[in-house]
């Protein structure tokens, strides 16, 4: 997935150069009360400009008034998504009682918002080559596909160690599904760790036609892209491993977020295979949220099979694995977090 275009001399910071983190409503100007959002300052603007924008390879072509109504509509799904662990706050009471899919809709979760993002990065690359933005910064994806490449002694060994060496020849034929893959480039970076059998979807025509000529261009013709909402999918086959780095997130900001995080949850359970891995980056949940979320979902499947007293325990759709522990962490009210998660999952 794609992210707000940064300004030209934000563009510019160096590779590396983490984003600034959420902030939450106290702070970023997100009021409470029977008012409802409180309108946000042009500096408060920026912070949720920066902290859901991604480095670009090339200036913005929107205009600040256009970027600041963005960011706007961004600050009020950011007010319930900042990645930290309960803390005791306002902020972290409201909190308490909310699906993690109850936030409130933003552009992001619009197809449209999509296709015209896509759009404008297969413009830009037609015309300077460019690939367009990494979303959550090339770091992030660099870890998630070195990451990846170690959960693969989970599945080879069976059991949850992935500390010692894996085995190439028998991970690099696992059938990998990056779902959202928008320009492709997190495949790419699984086929530099070894990984051969790639596919990658997003419901934007224009995200897969910019993944396509980027794999032509750099090397990696051989990765498979294919056009298919993963709520609607077409897809026929199953997958050893499913990453997901921003999709969730942004399927969670449509209007109707709470019920297509269900039908997500439900397409991805059907399209790994038995003890598959899936790998979800998000900027949107914590750690702790994920697997909330996946629990609450193996209770709507299993829950009514278990509802006679001395059923036993109930059945897990997903079982967690490990989480990536190296992210850079801030401090906010006492407690440490990190803006970005990446959680692992295995298939029961």
């Amino acid at each position: 997935m794609a992210g707000i275009k940064l300004s030209p001399e934000e563009s510019e910071m160096p590779v590396g150069t983490p984003p600034r983190p959420q902030l939450p409503p106290s702070v970023a100007g997100a009021g409470g009360g029977s008012g409802g959002l409180e309108m946000a300052s042009d500096d408060d603007r920026s912070v949720a400009a920066d902290s859901w924008s991604v480095r670009s390879e090339y200036g913005s072509t929107l205009d600040d008034d256009q970027r600041y109504a963005d960011a706007a509509e961004v600050l009020a799904a950011a007010a319930a998504s900042a990645n930290f662990p309960s803390a005791a706050s306002d902020y972290n009471s409201d909190k308490e009682d909310q699906d993690p899919g109850d936030v409130e809709g933003s552009m992001l979760g619009l197809q449209s918002y999509w296709d015209a993002s896509y759009s404008e990065d297969l413009s830009n690359f037609q015309e300077h080559g460019h690939a367009g933005e990494i979303w959550f910064g090339a770091d992030v994806m660099d870890t998630v596909a070195v990451w990846t490449k170690s959960l693969c002694n989970i599945i080879q060994s069976g059991n949850d160690s992935i500390k010692c060496g894996v085995d190439e020849k028998v991970f690099s034929k696992y059938p990998v599904l990056d779902v959202g893959t928008g320009n492709g480039l997190l495949l790419q970076a699984l086929a530099k760790q070894g990984f051969t059998d790639l596919t990658g979807v997003d419901y934007s025509e224009g995200a897969i036609e910019l993944a396509r000529n980027l794999a032509a261009r750099d090397g990696f013709a051989a990765i498979n892209f294919l056009v298919d909402d993963i709520l609607d999918t077409k897809l026929d086959r199953k997958f050893k491993i499913i990453t997901d780095k921003g999709t969730l997130d942004a399927i969670g900001l449509h209007p109707d977020g709470s019920a297509k995080r269900i039908m997500y949850w439900e397409a991805i359970s059907n399209l790994v295979e038995p003890a598959g891995l899936v790998v979800i980056t998000s900027c949107n949940n914590t750690k702790d949220e994920l697997l909330q979320e996946v629990e609450d979902f193996s209770k709507r499947k299993f829950g009514k099979e278990h509802m006679a007293e001395g059923a036993g325990p109930m059945p897990q759709v997903f079982r967690y694995i490990d989480h990536v522990r190296t992210y850079p962490t801030i401090m906010f009210g006492g407690v440490e977090g990190s803006q970005v998660c990446t959680v692992a999952f295995q298939r029961m």
